[in-house]
C-alpha cells in the first residue's frame, strides 16, 4: 500500500471513541498490526497511546488527510483536553464496561476513573466481576450517593482539564481521603463474617490481619459498610484513582464531593475520629489547604472536640444509670427469695 493518498476504506469513529480503539479496529481490516497501520498513516515509530495523549496539529492533519476526516474529528479521539497531571489516571484499556456496548470500540469515558455511567446508554458501568454499584450499595443508597459522586467527578474532571476548581484542588482532597487516620488493626466484630468456632480457627490469620484505616471510611461510611474488609484500603493520593476498583473510585468520588461541599465539616470529622498517633498525619494533609479553610477548621475544631467529649460523657453516664437501674430491679425482684 502506498504511503500517500487517502485510504480506500475508513471506518467512521464511534461516539466518544478513543484513537487507540479506532486504530485497533482499522488495522485488522488491512491485515496489519497496530504499529504497521500507524506507519501507514505516516507516523512510523510512534506509539499509539502517545499519539492518543499528545497528537500535534501536524500529526493530526497528516492522519486526517489519510483517512478523509477533519483534523477536529481526529483530535476529538484523543485526550488533548486533559492536562499532563491527568495522564496517570487514563487507563490504556477500558476500566469498566457497559452491558449494551460491544467490546469494541473502546470509549474515552471508560478510561477515566470518575465516570460511572455509559455516555451513550446512560446505564451504570459494571466492574470486573459484573456487579454494578447499585448491586453493592442497594438502589436507594446508591441514588443518595450518586449526587455527591457527580459533584466529586465534576471537580476531578475540572482538575484533569486544568479548569478552575475553587479553593481545593483534587490532589489535596485525595490526600485527606487516603491518609491513615488510625493505627492499623484487625477486622472488628462488625467487619467479620459469621463463622463457626472451627472456621474461626481455620481463618485465624485473616481475623488477625491488621487493616490500614483511612479517612475515606469516615467521610464515606457507606463504603466502610459494603467494601470487602481486606480490600478497603486504597492507594495513597492520586494512585487511589489510577489503580482503584469501580467501588473504590466511586467511594473516592463521593468523598471528594462531600469534602468540596463542606470541607471544614469533614476535616473536623476526620480529626475527631483520628487517634493520637495519626493526628499529625491528618494535620499534615490539611496543611496543604488554603489558609482561610485552615483557620475555619482551627476555630471550630476545639468546640467540636468539647462537644464530642460532652457527648461521650453523657453516653457513659446513661450506660451507668441503665446498669444501676437493672441491678435495682433485680435486687427488688429477688429480695424476698433470699434466705
Amino acid at each position: 500500500m502506498t504511503m500517500c493518498g487517502r485510504l480506500p476504506v475508513v471506518y467512521a469513529p464511534e461516539a466518544d471513541e478513543r484513537l487507540s480503539s479506532w486504530i485497533a479496529r482499522m488495522a485488522p481490516f488491512y491485515a496489519m498490526t497496530v504499529s504497521e497501520f500507524v506507519a501507514t498513516l505516516g507516523l512510523k515509530g510512534h506509539d499509539v497511546f502517545d499519539l492518543e495523549w499528545r497528537l500535534s496539529e501536524g500529526q493530526g492533519a497528516l492522519i486526517a488527510a489519510r483517512i478523509g476526516l477533519s483534523p477536529e474529528a481526529v483530535q476529538a479521539m484523543t485526550f488533548r483536553e486533559f492536562g499532563p497531571q491527568a495522564r496517570l489516571m487514563i487507563a490504556r484499556k477500558s476500566r469498566y464496561y457497559c452491558p449494551y456496548c460491544p467490546e469494541e470500540p473502546q470509549r474515552k469515558s471508560t478510561a477515566l476513573p470518575w465516570r460511572f455511567r455509559c455516555p451513550v446508554h446512560g446505564v451504570e458501568f459494571r466492574g470486573a466481576t459484573g456487579e454494578t454499584l447499585s448491586d453493592r450499595f442497594g438502589t436507594d443508597c446508591f441514588k443518595k450517593l450518586e449526587g455527591h459522586a457527580e459533584v466529586g467527578a465534576a471537580h476531578l474532571d475540572a482538575w484533569a482539564r486544568s479548569a478552575g476548581q475553587g479553593d481545593l484542588e483534587a490532589p489535596e482532597v485525595l490526600q485527606l481521603l487516603t491518609v491513615r487516620h488510625r493505627r492499623a488493626s484487625p477486622p472488628n466484630v462488625c467487619e467479620q463474617p459469621r463463622m463457626s468456632l472451627k472456621d474461626r480457627r481455620d481463618y485465624h490469620d485473616f481475623l488477625t490481619t491488621p487493616i490500614i484505616r483511612q479517612a475515606l471510611t469516615v467521610v464515606v461510611p457507606e463504603y466502610d459498610q459494603v467494601a470487602p474488609v481486606l480490600a478497603k484500603p486504597v492507594r495513597p493520593g492520586l494512585h487511589a484513582l489510577a489503580q482503584g476498583s469501580l467501588l473504590q473510585c466511586f467511594a473516592l468520588a463521593v468523598g471528594a464531593g462531600r469534602i468540596i461541599e463542606d470541607p471544614v465539616k469533614w476535616a473536623i470529622s476526620v480529626m475527631l475520629m483520628s487517634d493520637a498517633e495519626a493526628q499529625g498525619r491528618v494535620r499534615q494533609a490539611i496543611d496543604a489547604w488554603p489558609l482561610s479553610l485552615r483557620r475555619s477548621i482551627s476555630a471550630r475544631f476545639w468546640r467540636a472536640e468539647r462537644d464530642e467529649r460532652a457527648r461521650q460523657s453523657a453516653e457513659k453516664a446513661a450506660r451507668q444509670r441503665q446498669s444501676h437501674k437493672l441491678r435495682l430491679i433485680q435486687s427488688h425482684k429477688y429480695r424476698y427469695g433470699i434466705s
